[in-house]
């Protein structure tokens, strides 16, 4: 079957129709899914009931899998992390954030499945990078080519909330080793379609190195807002089985944590992605 792409928003997003990707694709199919990434940067398909190695093979088109430092993983599928808010605190997804930004290598994107769901709440909320650094003002783009910042992983991972137990500590000081704060440009270039992007996120992001502690603070907290305004967003209301896959080298996005004390089971594939560059 052929695909069909329906664009949803101007910004971003689009819905994907006549693939199961539950079974192999053909090379033509993750051709066509790639392109539709390029161009929509976050795609959506409904009623795709996969398990966690149909996920994992399916996010393997794209690249080589993440294994996350903290969340909890399938055990079967390790490449699969398993955000439940039965047995995790999972609040560090309710703020605008691009995936494990705090990697050298930070995701090329992630392919998220939807397994348990509250009866209301609990969307998600994407925003493109891209659509928010056209959308800036001349000076302020001049401004901020070639700048730097710095992105550490304690920011959304702190101790107080992942090391309360010997186990949680243990494995919370063994990702900050292995993750010490690093840098990325402020202005990404998309590695294969060339267009540029904001590549700062309230998640990950501390500083901007170049400038001092007061600029950096002003200018971060101008970026944040800009970068998350209505018209670069879009918002996905799930249902059970839908998969979403995002380029998270453009976008941010924001897990909606309104759905207290119902529940919320998802599957997420990550797969890694390359060094970020300007240009």
């Amino acid at each position: 079957m052929s695909l069909t792409i329906t664009p949803l928003s101007s910004a971003l997003g689009a819905q994907i129709s006549g693939v199961d990707i539950s079974q192999p694709l053909a090379s033509e199919q993750r051709d066509a899914i790639e392109q539709a990434l390029l161009q929509h940067q976050v795609l959506f398909f409904r009623d795709q009931p996969i398990d966690p190695q149909q996920q994992a093979r399916f996010a393997a088109n794209f690249g080589d899998l993440h294994i996350h430092p903290i969340y909890p993983n399938v055990p079967e599928q390790p490449e699969v992390l398993i955000l439940d808010t039965a047995e995790t605190d999972v609040r560090d997804n309710a703020i605008w954030h691009t995936d494990v930004t705090f990697l050298p290598t930070p995701a090329l994107g992630a392919v998220l499945s939807a397994k348990l769901l509250p009866v209301y709440g609990g969307d998600t909320l994407w925003a493109s990078g891209i659509a928010a650094y056209e959308a800036l003002s001349e000076p302020l783009k001049n401004l901020l080519q070639g700048l730097t910042a710095t992105h550490e992983f304690i920011k959304s991972f702190p101790l107080e909330r992942f090391g309360n137990t010997p186990e949680g500590l243990a494995r919370w000081e063994q990702a900050k080793r292995k993750n010490p704060p690093l840098s990325h440009p402020v202005i990404r270039t998309h590695p294969v379609s060339g267009r540029q992007s904001l590549f700062v996120n309230e998640g990950f992001t501390t500083r901007i190195n170049e400038l001092s502690d007061s600029e950096s603070e002003v200018i971060l907290k101008l970026l944040f807002a800009h970068a998350t305004r209505p018209e670069f967003t879009i918002r996905w209301r799930w249902q059970t089985h839908d998969v979403a896959f995002w380029d998270n080298r453009v976008t941010q996005h924001y897990a909606v944590d309104d759905y207290r004390p119902q529940r919320r089971v998802m599957h997420r594939a990550t797969i890694l992605g390359d060094v970020p560059f300007f240009r």
